[in-house]
């Protein structure tokens, strides 16, 4: 996204603040994401941790749909589950993570 020229925002969320993640004892990881900052686009995702390769189709079905930051913050995320620290680390690009 930088080498395009894109002005980008980056949420992140830790394993650790997750508390499935911590009740599995898988509290290393990280969940990042990058957003188009203009149009709120998902431009991609970094995963880093237990049951990620569960976890990443998620991004690729919103980055396929052309998915914005507006829709995935208003998708409801089932808890406890590692699949909310998706949502998380979108809410952390725009400051307003719950779980941080």
């Amino acid at each position: 996204a930088k080498a395009e020229g894109r002005d980008i925002r980056v949420g992140r969320f830790q394993f650790g603040a997750n508390g499935k993640a911590i009740a599995l004892g898988e509290d290393q990881g990280f969940i990042k994401t990058i957003l188009d900052k203009k149009t709120g686009q998902l431009l991609g995702a970094h995963m880093v941790g237990a049951e990620v390769t569960e976890l990443i189709q998620g991004f690729v079905v919103a980055m396929n749909l052309e998915t914005t930051e507006e829709e995935l913050m208003h998708t409801i995320f089932p808890h406890p589950t590692l699949s909310e620290m998706m949502k998380e680390s979108v809410l952390d690009a725009y400051g307003r993570a719950l779980n941080a």
